[in-house]
């Protein structure tokens, strides 16, 4: 059997990168819900509000994958890059003003782009790790689009 080429690897992962944060093309996500256009009609009052008693707000979510793409970034820049506290965000982003919330919606399309570049400059893959945390962005986010999906159920019910 022939290796995967990696060029329609980076391919394929751009594609469900730009439908899991941007432009759904029918992979797996219904019209109008990718993350992006999810938090188009989000407000700050919004964002700020946690939906249960143990749950982040719709902010901390949307600043965690922001968090998460730059840490897979520079992971892969430098693999000796120090371990992180993944909790601080769940402790310390709760309400918002409107000026915040449009900074971490800038953040996340920031660091999203990042990815985008660096899978795009990727000429080969070294191993699985790398492999595997590209696929994970994809899962992970997709986890938060449906958690902050739900928690919108709710909060406009």
């Amino acid at each position: 059997m022939d290796p995967i080429n990696p060029q329609h690897f980076n391919d394929a992962l751009i594609v469900l990168l730009d439908e899991t944060f941007d432009n759904v093309q029918g992979f797996y996500l219904d019209r109008g819900t990718s993350l992006f256009e999810t938090l188009n009609g989000i407000s700050a009052d919004e964002a700020s509000i946690a939906v249960g008693g143990k749950c982040a707000t719709l902010a901390a979510q949307v600043k965690h994958v922001a968090f998460y793409l730059q840490v897979v970034e520079n992971s892969m820049r430098d693999p000796e890059y120090p371990s992180v506290d993944w909790g601080e965000i769940w402790r310390t982003v709760n309400s918002v003003t409107p000026e915040e919330w449009e900074d971490i919606k800038e953040e996340l399309r920031t660091n999203y782009r990042q990815v985008v570049k660096l899978i795009e400059n990727t000429s080969s893959w070294p191993d699985q790790i790398e492999i595997a945390s590209f696929i994970a962005v994809i899962a992970h986010t997709a986890y938060h689009l449906g958690e902050i999906r739900q928690a919108l159920y709710t909060l406009k019910a």
